[in-house]
C-alpha cells in the first residue's frame, strides 16, 4: 500500500508539473504575441485562461491551490495601488477625483443597474453588482496608452487618470459591499453595518500601528544591507496585513492596500515597489488566467447576439456617460470625446468584482458569462477605439477655431511685443533650464505648454509661458514665429516634434530648430523633416558619465572633457564647424594625449 500510494503521489505530481509546463508555455507564447502587437499582458493571460480552461481545450481545471495563488495576485495588486496612493497627489487632483470620478462611477453603476433590471429582468442586487463591475476602467491599458502618446498631462489625460484614481479607491468599499449584498434581505443591512464598522476599526488600528512601526522596521532591515532580507520583510508585511483583515472577516486585499498606503509615505517606497513587482506580475497573471478559465466559449458562441448587444451597451453607454460629464465640465467636444474613449472599457478591478459577484451567487451563470465576455471584448478593442477617436478629435480641434480663439488670443498677446526671441516648446524641467540659460544672456523667450501646472510656473522677467500646443500651426505662428530667433522643442515626443519642425519649415526656412529626443533612433527622421540639430539625451548622459568616470580614475579633467568635446564635434554640425575654425586646436590643447596606435 505505501508503495502504491507513493506511485500515485508521484504520478499526480508529474501530472501537475505537466499542467504547469503547458500553462507556462501558453503564457510565454501569448505574452510574446501581446508584446509583438503592443497589447497589454493582461489580455494575453486572459486568452491563456480561455484556451487551457475547462471550457476551452480542457488542459487545466481550477483548483483550490490555483484559486489561492490567484487571490494573492489581487492582494499584491491592491498593495501596488496603495504604494501609488499619495495624499498630496489626491489633494492636488481632488476636484477631478471626487467630482469627475465619482460622477462617472455613480452614473455608470446606476445606468447599468437599470438596464440589467428593466431590460434583462435582474434584481436590484444583481444589477448593482454588474453596474459596479462595469463602472471600472482599465488602468493598465489606459495608462500605458496615454504614456506612449505623451498625453498623461493633457486635459483629457488628467480627467482620465483622476477618474481611474477614484475607481482604485472605490474598489475597497466595493469589496466590502458585494459580500453584504449576498446576505438574505433581513440580514443584509446588519451585515453591511457590521462590515463597515469592522473595516473602520481594523483600518484605524492598522494605520495607527503602521505609522509607528513600519518605518522603524524598514530602518532596521535597511541597516543590515541585505536585499534578501528587505524582500522577505516586504512579503511579511503584505501577507501579515492581508491576514489581519482576513481574520477580521474583511477582504485580504484591504489590508494589502493599507500596507501599500503606509509604505508610500516612507523613503522606501520605490525600492519596495521594485522588489514586489515580480511577485505581483506573476500572481496577477495567474489571477487573470483563472478569470479566463471561467469563460465558456460555447455559451458565448451560442449567444453571440447577446454578447454583441452587451458590448455595444457597455462601450457606447459608458462612453456616453463620460461624454456627458465631460461636456458638463465645460470641456470642448474634442477633449470630451478623448476622455470618453479612454474610459469606455472594462478594467482589471471590474473582473475582480464580477468574479466576486459570481462566487457570492449575486448573479447567475448566464449573466456572468455574457458580462464577462463583454468586458473582455471591450478591453480588446480599447486600444483601437482610443486611437481612432484621438484622430477624429484631432481633426475636430484643428477646425474648431471658435473654441480655440481665446487660447490663440492669449498666445498672440504674449508674443506681440517680443522680437528676436526664442520659442520653447514644452516648459518642463528641460524647458525651464533652457529658459534660465536664455535669461542669463538677456534673451527673451516664449514657452508653450499644455500642462496648466507648467503654465503657472515662475519664469524670469524676460520670459513668458502660455497655454498652447506647439504642433498646431496657428499656435506657433501666434507665438511670433515670423520674428523668432530660434525654436527649441524641449519635450521627447518624436511624433509631435516632427510636426513642429514641419510647421516651422513651412513658414520659415532660415530659423534654427533644435530638438530634444530620448535617443538616436529618430535623429535622421527629424533631420529629414528640417531640424537644425537633434540632441539625444542618451548620448549627452553617456558623455558626462564617461567624463566623470575618467576623472575618478585619475585621468586629467582637461583630457576627459577634451574627449567629450571631440565626440560632440563629430556628432553636432555647429560644433564641428567651430572646431574646424579653430584649426584643430583641440589636439593642440592636449599635448598629453597618447598617439593612437
Amino acid at each position: 500500500m505505501p508503495a502504491a500510494s507513493g506511485t500515485l503521489n508521484l504520478a499526480s505530481m508529474h501530472q501537475n508539473l505537466l499542467a504547469l509546463l503547458l500553462l507556462l508555455t501558453a503564457a510565454v507564447a501569448a505574452v510574446s504575441l501581446a508584446r509583438r502587437f503592443q497589447l497589454p499582458s493582461i489580455l494575453a493571460y486572459l486568452a491563456v485562461g480561455i484556451a487551457v480552461g475547462p471550457h476551452g481545450f480542457g488542459l487545466m481545471h481550477e483548483s483550490d491551490q490555483v484559486s489561492t495563488f490567484a487571490e494573492f495576485g489581487v492582494v499584491f495588486l491592491m498593495f501596488s495601488i496603495g504604494l501609488e496612493f499619495s495624499l498630496p497627489r489626491l489633494k492636488a487632483m481632488r476636484g477631478l477625483v471626487f467630482g469627475f470620478g465619482s460622477a462617472q462611477m455613480l452614473l455608470t453603476a446606476l445606468g447599468t443597474g437599470l438596464v440589467a433590471g428593466i431590460g434583462y429582468g435582474q434584481g436590484w442586487r444583481a444589477g448593482l453588482a454588474v453596474g459596479l463591475a462595469v463602472a471600472m476602467s482599465s488602468t493598465a491599458i489606459v495608462a500605458k496608452l496615454l504614456s506612449e502618446r505623451f498625453e498623461l498631462h493633457s486635459r483629457s489625460g488628467r480627467q482620465t487618470m483622476g477618474t481611474l484614481l477614484f475607481q482604485d479607491l472605490a474598489v475597497v468599499p466595493c469589496l466590502i459591499l458585494l459580500p453584504a449584498l449576498a446576505q438574505p434581505a433581513g440580514k443584509m443591512i446588519n451585515a453591511l453595518a457590521i462590515a463597515m464598522l469592522g473595516a473602520v476599526m481594523v483600518l484605524t488600528v492598522l494605520i495607527w500601528a503602521g505609522q509607528r512601526l513600519l518605518r522603524p522596521v524598514y530602518d532596521a532591515v535597511a541597516a543590515r544591507r541585505s536585499e534578501e532580507l528587505f524582500v522577505l520583510a516586504t512579503l511579511w508585511i503584505v501577507v501579515g496585513l492581508a491576514y489581519a483583515t482576513g481574520a477580521a472577516g474583511l477582504s485580504l486585499a484591504l489590508g494589502a492596500f493599507v500596507g501599500g498606503m503606509l509604505i508610500s509615505e516612507t523613503m522606501y517606497r520605490h525600492q519596495v515597489e521594485a522588489d514586489i513587482r515580480p511577485f505581483r506580475d506573476i500572481l496577477l497573471g495567474l489571477f487573470f488566467v483563472t478569470i479566463g478559465m471561467m469563460l465558456d466559449l460555447r455559451f458565448v458562441v451560442a449567444h453571440l447576439d447577446k454578447l454583441l448587444l452587451a458590448v455595444l451597451l457597455l462601450v457606447a453607454g459608458k462612453g456616453a456617460v463620460v461624454l456627458a460629464i465631460a461636456v458638463a465640465a465645460r470641456n470642448s467636444m474634442d477633449i470630451a470625446l478623448r476622455t470618453a474613449a479612454q474610459l469606455a472599457q472594462a478594467g482589471e478591478f471590474g473582473l475582480v468584482l464580477i468574479g466576486l459577484a459570481y462566487e457570492e451567487k449575486l448573479i447567475g451563470n448566464d449573466v456572468f458569462q455574457v458580462t464577462l465576455s463583454a468586458m473582455l471584448a471591450s478591453m480588446f478593442i480599447a486600444p483601437l477605439l482610443i486611437e481612432r477617436v484621438a484622430r477624429l478629435s484631432g481633426q475636430m480641434a484643428r477646425g474648431d477655431w471658435a473654441h480655440k480663439a481665446l487660447a490663440i488670443h492669449q498666445v498672440v498677446v504674449a508674443g506681440f511685443a517680443l522680437d528676436q526671441h526664442v520659442i520653447i516648446c514644452g516648459y518642463g524641467r528641460t524647458g525651464r533650464n533652457i529658459g534660465r540659460f536664455l535669461a542669463d544672456e538677456d534673451i527673451s523667450f516664449l514657452a508653450l505648454d499644455i500642462d496648466p501646472h507648467q503654465v503657472r510656473a515662475e519664469t524670469p522677467a524676460n520670459g513668458r509661458v502660455v497655454f498652447g500646443s506647439a504642433d498646431r500651426p496657428e499656435v506657433i505662428k501666434a507665438a511670433g514665429l515670423a520674428r523668432a530667433r530660434a525654436v527649441v522643442v524641449a519635450y521627447p515626443d518624436v511624433h509631435s516634434a516632427e510636426r513642429v519642425v514641419r510647421v516651422v519649415r513651412r513658414e520659415r526656412a532660415d530659423v534654427p530648430v533644435i530638438v530634444r529626443v530620448a535617443d538616436d533612433s529618430a535623429t535622421q527622421k527629424l533631420k529629414h523633416a528640417g531640424a537644425t540639430e537633434v540632441i539625444p539625451e542618451v548620448l549627452e548622459g553617456s558623455l558626462m558619465i564617461a567624463a566623470e568616470t575618467l576623472a575618478q580614475l585619475g585621468v586629467p579633467v582637461e583630457r576627459a572633457m577634451a574627449r567629450v568635446r571631440d565626440v560632440r564635434a563629430e556628432r553636432y554640425t555647429s560644433l564641428r564647424r567651430q572646431y574646424a575654425g579653430d584649426g584643430g586646436g583641440s589636439e593642440q590643447a592636449r599635448p598629453d594625449r597618447p598617439m593612437a596606435k
